[in-house]
């Protein structure tokens, strides 16, 4: 019996912790589908796999809009003919304002991209996971360190990152009869784009402003792929990976 090429798609896979991700992943022998509203941006991606690696697939897609995500996930079964491994990655956040003068507009977005766009993927990898022989996969969800503890002015960001606990709870609950595996990893301070203003300063509990420490993306990488390569009978529901002298673990 041969045995079925191991696929993954990686939102968000344009930049940061996505991109570092997609690459780690095509280097462990996955052939990966790598999302994201930026073809650019995903084509670079595509263009850093090294010789020998299964070409990625580039597919486009705004993971806040249904459509869009079915077209993702339709052409990943035309393309590859099975999912392996979804990792519900991509998310933004709103402008660091005080809550009271934080708009409807940009509260929307963030639940639109982090909370609904990861329930969108997931209910499609579903509908692959659950048909395809041999039966199942995983599923791992980006939470951040904010699903255990908020920053100041970050009510939408942490908002998302919490109800994403409740979701890969469900998903993990809810996929037990497709042999469906589910599991979260919660990130501090990745060493990324997003987190280049940990190095020059960010607002505390207290009001401060401090310099905090990061970790190199590679770390993350290296926890997402020991998620993915688990078999099936076996999950890691939470796993944390953070620079160990951020202020996450105490009072502040």
């Amino acid at each position: 019996m041969t045995t079925p090429i191991k696929t993954a798609l990686v939102t968000g896979a344009g930049s940061g912790i996505g991109r570092a991700t997609a690459l780690g992943l095509a280097g462990a022998g996955y052939t990966v589908v790598a999302a994201g509203r930026r073809r650019e941006a995903l084509e670079e991606t595509a263009g850093a796999i090294r010789d020998g690696q299964a070409p990625m697939l580039v597919v486009p897609c705004d993971v806040a809009d249904a459509k869009s995500v079915a077209h993702l996930f339709a052409t990943t079964g035309e393309v590859l003919g099975r999912l392996d491994l979804l990792f519900n990655n991509a998310g933004i956040s709103a402008p660091a304002v005080l809550l009271e003068d934080l708009g409807l507009d940009a509260w929307q977005q963030v639940v639109d991209t982090n909370l609904t766009g990861a329930f969108l993927c997931t209910r499609e990898a579903f509908r692959i996971m659950k048909e395809q022989d041999p039966r199942g996969g995983r599923i791992i969800n980006n939470g951040s360190v904010s699903a255990q503890a908020p920053r100041p002015d970050s009510a939408p960001y942490t908002a998302t990152k919490h109800a994403i606990t409740g979701l890969t709870k469900s998903t993990g609950l809810d996929g037990r009869k497709y042999d469906i595996a589910c599991g979260q990893i919660d990130i501090g301070n990745a060493s990324t784009a997003m987190a280049r203003k940990m190095k020059e300063g960010v607002k505390q509990a207290d009001g401060s402003i401090s310099i905090e420490p990061t970790i190199d993306v590679e770390h993350v990488v290296r926890a997402v792929l020991y998620m993915a390569n688990l078999p099936l009978d076996a999950s890691v529901p939470f796993l944390t990976v953070m620079a160990t002298k951020m202020p996450l673990v105490g009072r502040g």
